[in-house]
């Protein structure tokens, strides 16, 4: 990057697999490098650096990391490919091998990838480094929004819950978080940008203040003050950390705290919970589904489910799915269970084949999708606030999200792009089953 004039600017693409604190990295990566000088590959260029940005929550996910990167090889033979994020930290060696990767980087190198690239620009030589997840303490923070209309802030990092099935605690180290000051300072300057919401990111959200000695509430409530921002998504947070206390709040007195919660519950069986080490049993998980849907009966509620976890026999399936049925939850997101190295659910007995794997995967899919839809059959007709993010290609139609978490389209109006209106939900859209159709008001 440093061997180029600065009048020709380097083109680089960016690409991002897995979760919303990856896509937050990315996005901070790329603000970095454009402050370089580095320019965006538009769609038809040809770039010169690729930025891939991996997950390794499953085999799947290393897999189409690998495939990716082969991939961005043939198209872009004389680019300089970089790899970092999960499976860059993992599984190094393997990443290095692959044909075309000049840099990869660690979980604890990934936001410092200007001085790694400017140290390959002079040597020309392959790069391969990474901290030991033990060692890997320092926060560093990480606000922006890419190409997009929503800011993804991440406040915390790393995970110290070690459950059994779990690779993450490896690929990120330990539970670290920003102060409540600099957080707040981050949602200000993205409310400065022009940005009306924000997707609160992290590993383990509500573990949020571990080391700092602060809490994820007294978080909350400061960036609840923040003027400018409209909502605030809390992405993803286990539902031990998921307080009475918080979700009277958000009820009651936040203002701009968004009906939407989505909480993991991997499996819906006391024994297999016991066996992937989660800190909460079925009774507890229930009765904070139902305090949400009973304090704001308009919550999109999200869960994530394994299906065919080590442990979980044919009766502990059925009690999952009867389990997973009786939720008043809005949608699943599904996950065949994935053996991963190093993990201690592999010294588990019952492991479940792929076959039955995949037919869980069936049942629980079609729960969803009948949750999802009812969901969306319940807002029909009704009038929600949308914040417009972006038009749709050659449709002469716009996407937006409604304040609890429904995707809508509408006719393109240049001018609510990045606002917030009110529109009204028709039906559900019967080319995008997921989509509502909307008309502006």
């Amino acid at each position: 990057m440093t061997d180029r004039p600065h009048s020709e600017n380097l083109k680089a693409a960016y690409y991002t697999l897995g979760c919303k604190l990856n896509f937050s990295e990315t996005s901070t990566i790329g603000k970095m490098l454009r402050d370089r000088g580095v320019v965006r590959a538009q769609k038809g260029e040809t770039p010169d650096i690729c930025i891939v940005n991996t997950c390794s929550v499953t085999e799947i996910a290393d897999k189409k990391g690998r495939s990716l990167i082969r991939r961005l090889h043939r198209l872009y033979p004389d680019a300089s490919i970089i790899v970092t994020g999960c499976y860059a930290q993992l599984k190094p060696k393997e990443v290095a091998a692959l044909e075309g990767v000049d840099i990869v980087l660690g979980s604890n190198e990934k936001l410092r990838i200007v001085q790694y690239i400017d140290r390959w620009s002079k040597t020309r030589q392959q790069i391969v480094t990474t901290t030991s997840s033990l060692d890997i303490r320092e926060f560093i923070p990480s606000c922006e929004r890419g190409d997009r209309t929503r800011f993804f802030l991440k406040v915390q990092d790393g995970c110290d819950y070690y459950c059994t099935y779990c690779t993450i605690p490896y690929a990120r180290g330990r539970s670290r978080s920003g102060s409540i000051p600099a957080l707040v300072e981050d949602a200000r300057r993205a409310a400065g940008a022009g940005g009306k919401e924000i997707v609160i990111t992290g590993v383990n959200i509500g573990d949020f203040g571990r080391d700092t000695g602060e809490k994820f509430l007294d978080l909350l409530k400061a960036l609840d003050k923040v003027e400018g921002i409209e909502r605030y998504r809390i992405s993803s947070i286990e539902p031990n950390l998921l307080t009475p206390e918080i979700l009277k709040w958000i009820a009651t007195e936040a203002k701009a705290f968004m009906p939407h919660f989505h909480i993991p519950l991997q499996a819906g069986s006391d024994k297999v919970l016991k066996l992937m080490n989660r800190r909460y049993d079925t009774s507890l998980f229930e009765e904070r589904i139902k305090m949400v849907r009973q304090m704001i009966p308009d919550a999109f509620i999200g869960v994530d489910i394994i299906a065919g976890a080590r442990g979980e026999s044919p009766e502990e399936w059925e009690k999952s799915l009867s389990f997973v049925k009786r939720l008043p939850i809005t949608r699943l997101h599904v996950f065949p269970y994935s053996e991963r190295p190093g993990t201690k659910a592999l010294s588990l007995e019952g492991a479940v084949s792929n076959e039955e794997k995949h037919r869980r995967v069936a049942l629980l899919t079609a729960h969803s999708d009948h949750t999802l839809r009812e969901f969306m059959e319940s807002n029909r007709g009704s009038i929600r606030k949308i914040l417009w993010e972006h038009p749709l290609a050659d449709t002469g139609m716009m996407t937006g999200l409604t304040d609890n978490y429904i995707r809508v389209v509408a006719p393109y109006d240049p001018s609510k792009i990045n606002t917030i209106t009110l529109a009204r939900l028709d039906l559900i859209d019967p080319s995008r089953t997921e989509t509502m159709l909307a008309t502006h008001i």
